[in-house]
Formats: structure tokens, C-alpha cells, sequence
């Protein structure tokens, strides 16, 4: 399993409000996140590096969990838990509030690969040449384009494009949505920010994906591209990449 993660400022904002990382629990087995923060005056910064550093420890606390079953019950319950954290730290600081963040997170484990999210941070998988997009916008756009009220068209230049259904730090209950697939050999994890996906099409991730280069190189491109694009946010890109050995193991 090899991982690579990236995040940049962009060309427009003052700081970088997306967080993120690659983890591992007791045994070794990644997890690997990405955050972006929104409330504006740090407080994007504090919500989203809470959420990576809770979940990221409630992970290396966990001693051995396999099952596919196991670790969406465990996002789910480890997700509601840092929400409400979040929203109680929040609270006892009123420069804080209305902070949140979205969270997109994911853990490879017997072949199969388990994707949580909350907000409208995505995640692709590249498999056998083909783009996919596993998680769903939690966003007023994408629910007005998912009834048919707005066209495609309509929802890439929405004046409310940024205002988001589900977040971390906002309510007290959250609800994840959570994504259980095959992971196989030279299969291709993309988390990342809209900082990328605002800013780069389906086509140019495929290519970027698809293209004869390292996954460090990959990252890198990503990272060029959305400021060459605009640069109009913060941009994170997490990717992951399934590699196995002559006999059969994932090779590091």
C-alpha cells in the first residue's frame, strides 16, 4: 500500500483551512483523511485540525479491527464522537462559533477499501481505467441538482454552491455516509478538498490518474493543476494506491 498526501494555500485565500493525513492503528493498517474547515477566522483551521487529530488517534487505539462491518461501525460511531467534541469546544469559545468541517476518510482492509464521509469533500476511485466518483456532495446545490430544480451547467456557477447540508460541528447528531468496495491491485484512492474538484474536470483527474507517473509525482500535478486552474481555495489531495508483490502481498 503506498499513500501520498499534499495541501496548499491556492493562490486566493490567506491560510490553509484543510487538514489531513495518513495514519496507522496498532497493527499498521491506514487510515487516511482529509479535512476542510469552514467558519473564517481560524476558527476552519481548529474544526478541521480537531477532526483529523481525534479520529486519527481513536485509530492508532485500535488494536486489531478487519471485518469491513467492524470499521463502518466504527466510523460512524468515531465520527458523532469528534462531531460532538467539536461542536462542545465550540461552544465554550465564542470566536468559534459556526465553525465546522467536512471530513472525508478511508481504511483499506481485506481487499476492500471503506470510504466515510460528511460534507463535500469527495472521493474517486480509478479502477481499470475508469474514473468514479464513491461519495455524494452533501450540499444545497447537489441536492437541488439531484431533484432535477437546477442542471449540471447551473450547479458549477451556483451563487450557493458553498453552503453544505452535513458537516462536522454544526448539530449535534451527524449522519456519514459510508462506502465498502473492492480495493485490488493498482487500484487508485483520491481523497481531496473542492479546492481540487472546483477547480479541475473529471477528465483532467482521470488523466492525471491514469498517466505513467509516480503516485508522489501524481499528488504534485494535482496540487500544480488546481493553481493553474485558479487556485480559488485550499487544495488537498490524499491518494492511495494498492501495489502487490510476486506472491501476492501488499507491498509498502
Amino acid at each position: 500500500m503506498h499513500a501520498e498526501f499534499r495541501t496548499d494555500r491556492g493562490r486566493i485565500r490567506n491560510h490553509n483551512e484543510d487538514n489531513g493525513g495518513i495514519f496507522e492503528n496498532q497493527i499498521g493498517n491506514p487510515l487516511v483523511i482529509v479535512a476542510d474547515g469552514m467558519g473564517g477566522h481560524r476558527a476552519g483551521d481548529v474544526a478541521s485540525e480537531m477532526a483529523v487529530r481525534l479520529l486519527s488517534k481513536k485509530w492508532q487505539n485500535v488494536a486489531d479491527m478487519k471485518s469491513a462491518a467492524e470499521i463502518d461501525a466504527w466510523f460512524r460511531e468515531a465520527i458523532q464522537a469528534v462531531n460532538e467534541q467539536i461542536l462542545a469546544h465550540a461552544k465554550q469559545d465564542p470566536t468559534l462559533q459556526g465553525m465546522g468541517t467536512t471530513l472525508v476518510a478511508a481504511v483499506f482492509s481485506n481487499s476492500q477499501i471503506i470510504v466515510a464521509n460528511v460534507g463535500d469533500s469527495r472521493g474517486y476511485i480509478m479502477k481499470n481505467g475508469v474514473l468514479e466518483q464513491l461519495t455524494e456532495d452533501h450540499s444545497l446545490v447537489n441536492e437541488l441538482l439531484r431533484k432535477g430544480e437546477i442542471t449540471k451547467e447551473d450547479a458549477e456557477n451556483h451563487p450557493r454552491k458553498n453552503i453544505l447540508l452535513r458537516a462536522l460541528g454544526i448539530e449535534g447528531n451527524v449522519e456519514t455516509d459510508v462506502f465498502i468496495l473492492p480495493f485490488q491491485s493498482k487500484d487508485q484512492l483520491l481523497l481531496c478538498s473542492d479546492g481540487l474538484s472546483n477547480m479541475l474536470t473529471e477528465q483532467e483527474i482521470e488523466a492525471v490518474l491514469t498517466s505513467k507517473r509516480t503516485l508522489a509525482e501524481k499528488a504534485d500535478i494535482f496540487i500544480t493543476k488546481a493553481n493553474a486552474n485558479g487556485g480559488e481555495d485550499n487544495i488537498t489531495v490524499l491518494l492511495l494506491e494498492r501495489n502487490l508483490g510476486e506472491k501476492g502481498r501488499d507491498a509498502s
